[in-house]
């Protein structure tokens, strides 16, 4: 099983995969953990030391290379592995930075959508962006403001796919967000039997 998870910085993924991943061998399930990052949060701290902003479009262009290549290298290994796989983002992450960005979908990422294996469940984490704000500013790693966390939650609403991901209450406490997240994924199995 193939389980995706998208949501604004700050929604709680990262915390969720780990959840999951502890759960899931308490079960005696073998699970593997995947990252797909696009490698923001460091062009983030590198701009703020450097007092340096990329032009939109060249930050997309960057982010979308390591983005895609993540995404190729998980779908790899998921494919050797046999039980859960869980991926931290995915191409709809970079897809909805696009929106949020104000530019275009491209034809590159929805092609590589359609032709990579299709996730049994998508959990997008919906989280009001002041608590994502704050729990970002607690983690003291990277910055991000209010408006750009507004704007990026907005801009997954948006995505054509949104209607079929399993929404997931992010500013639930974590034991209720990863039973949720397992709800959802449990719901998708017996559809699908």
């Amino acid at each position: 099983m193939l389980i995706v998870l998208t949501g604004i910085d700050g929604a709680g993924k990262s915390t969720a995969a780990r959840a999951l991943r502890e759960s899931a061998e308490e079960e005696g399930t073998d699970v593997l953990v995947l990252s797909n990052h696009a490698g923001r949060r460091r062009m983030s701290l590198l701009s703020a030391r450097f007092g340096v902003q990329l032009p939109p479009r060249l930050a997309d262009t960057v982010e979308t290379s390591i983005r895609v290549t993540n995404v190729l290298i998980s779908h790899a290994r998921a494919r050797r592995f046999q039980g859960l796989v869980v991926m931290d983002r995915h191409l709809h992450c970079q897809l909805a930075l696009r929106e949020a960005n104000g530019l275009p979908r491209g034809w590159l990422l929805p092609r590589l959508l359609e032709a990579l294996p299709a996730p049994d469940v998508v959990a997008h984490f919906d989280v009001d962006p002041e608590l994502a704000h704050q729990r970002i500013q607690a983690r003291g790693t990277d910055e991000e403001s209010l408006e750009d966390l507004s704007a990026f939650r907005a801009a997954y609403r948006s995505l054509p796919e949104y209607p079929g991901f399993a929404e997931i209450d992010a500013g639930a406490p974590p034991a209720e967000v990863l039973a949720r997240v397992k709800r959802a994924a449990a719901v998708d199995q017996k559809a699908a039997a």
